[in-house]
């Protein structure tokens, strides 16, 4: 059902575009981002951890022990310190702070590829079709967006392991908003002793200044290119170029991105690999102030093909997911424990996803090779497949009532029973939490079309902030 500003903006798009002036595109560019529809509550901020490939939701966050072993797998079901939520055996930690986190049981949609189901679940499109790019941008972009703020030190956005591929897909971007939305990336290993970010924070005074002295002669050659330019390259660029420049001279910018600023008992408590101080380094960046932190869990720490993607030909599911649920566990429990014990859980969101979960039912198939987690090529193994039918969410912090179990799937965890939710009721969710007007906020295309940052979607109850 199209709310009345959801409509509006539907009409203006499909009968005004036409006859619109660079002038007139200009005032809707302008019109779009006024004060009303801006995310102005800059205090808030969401920490996304993405399982690419998908994770089994039977397996971690919503077992099953009563179904036949067609689909129950291995795993023995654990209590947690919230009386009726339970967990299976590979996630102790999670199960000692499950009174700071609430499950969504009943996530569903009908994108069962990769590409597809990650373009629902990060940018709402609607199409079942796998598509090499997304023609929506995610709500990463969409947020940095709303929040622009060219006099910032540090970016809005930040990607660290970004989420932004499935093999040859690209799986997120910034679409018509412009290149000047994506995030700031950081990539390799923040685990490994002599791992930096570049090119953040010049300790040499006199090259900043140096730097900012060019920077301002480029900006005036530049401008007669800038007064014919009418691409809004010149304007990717401009903002790009203050971007860096804020963050080479910015000492605060240096100091988020340092994890050598932690204590080494914070560091081991995280895990001294990949996934555990990328969860630290997004910790460091919202309390930096940062808007958006997204990173991926997949490479080594997932087995033998680097990602949740556990098919029989790729894994033995059952010893894939013991074989990273130690990492996993340790990471995002340490995560949600730090948020809530710096004070940050009332500004700041932790969701953990992935594009969807994986098929109830058990499959056998012979493995396409050997490796971490699968047996040598030819050898019969179980996996589970793509199921977009049922996933599991975790939330945390976001100033939210938490301990709580929301929605359920059937015996067998194939379908939602109980408060099915869509991807973007999701989104719905994310933009609330970011005050973000989801209903009446819209973002003009390369057409010069109002398109709704959602068509539908409400945001779940159970998840909003309470007073």
């Amino acid at each position: 059902m199209l709310t009345a500003g959801r409509r509006e903006i539907l009409r203006a798009g499909l009968t005004g575009f036409t006859s619109l002036s660079l002038a007139g595109l200009n005032r809707l560019r302008a019109a779009t981002a006024t004060p009303e529809n801006r995310a102005d509550d800059e205090k808030t901020a969401v920490i996304l951890v993405w399982l690419r490939g998908g994770c089994s939701h039977l397996d971690t966050f919503d077992p099953k022990p009563e179904a036949s072993s067609e689909y129950r797998g291995p795993f023995s079901t654990i209590d947690t310190v919230v009386p009726g939520m339970h967990l299976t055996e590979l996630l102790p930690k999670l199960s000692r702070c499950s009174d700071r986190f609430n499950l969504l049981r009943s996530v569903a949609h009908d994108a069962g590829g990769h590409p597809a189901g990650s373009l629902r679940v990060l940018g709402g499109d609607p199409d079942r079709a796998d598509k090499q790019l997304p023609v929506l941008p995610d709500w990463m972009s969409i947020t940095s967006w709303l929040r622009r703020d060219g006099s910032r030190s540090i970016p809005n956005y930040v990607a660290i392991n970004p989420v932004d591929r499935y093999d040859s897909f690209t799986i997120a971007g910034s679409t018509y908003l412009g290149p000047s939305y994506e995030p700031f990336k950081v990539t390799g290993d923040p685990s490994r002793p002599n791992f930096t970010v570049p090119n953040v924070g010049l300790t040499d005074a006199e090259a900043a200044r140096r730097l900012l002295e060019r920077s301002g002669l480029s900006g005036r050659l530049d401008q007669l290119r800038r007064d014919v330019d009418q691409s809004g390259l010149m304007q990717a660029f401009d903002d790009f170029e203050s971007q860096a420049l804020n963050l080479l001279t910015s000492p605060a910018a240096r100091t988020a991105f340092d994890l050598s600023q932690e204590t080494d008992a914070l560091r081991d408590r995280y895990g001294r690999n990949a996934w555990g101080q990328q969860c630290l380094m997004a910790r460091r960046l919202v309390e930096a102030g940062v808007d958006v932190v997204a990173t991926e869990f997949d490479g080594p720490l997932c087995g033998r093909v680097a990602n949740w993607d556990d098919h029989a030909v790729n894994h033995h599911v059952f010893e894939a997911l013991a074989f990273r649920a130690p990492y996993f566990d340790q990471a995002v429990s340490a995560l949600i424990e730090d948020v809530y014990a710096r004070g940050l859980d009332r500004r700041v969101l932790v969701v953990v996803t992935g594009e969807f979960g994986r098929t109830p039912r058990i499959s056998h198939v012979a493995s396409s090779g050997g490796g971490v987690a699968s047996g040598p090529a030819g050898t019969v193994q179980p996996g589970r497949d793509h199921w977009p039918r049922a996933n599991t969410m975790l939330f945390a912090g976001g100033g939210m009532r938490t301990g709580q179990v929301i929605g359920a799937t059937d015996r067998v965890g194939e379908d939602p029973i109980e408060r099915r939710v869509s991807p973007l009721d999701f989104l719905a969710t994310i933009y609330q939490h970011l005050g973000i007007d989801y209903q009446n906020t819209a973002i003009v295309n390369f057409t010069g079309r109002p398109v709704p940052i959602l068509t539908s979607g409400e945001a779940i109850p159970e998840l909003a902030r309470v007073s």
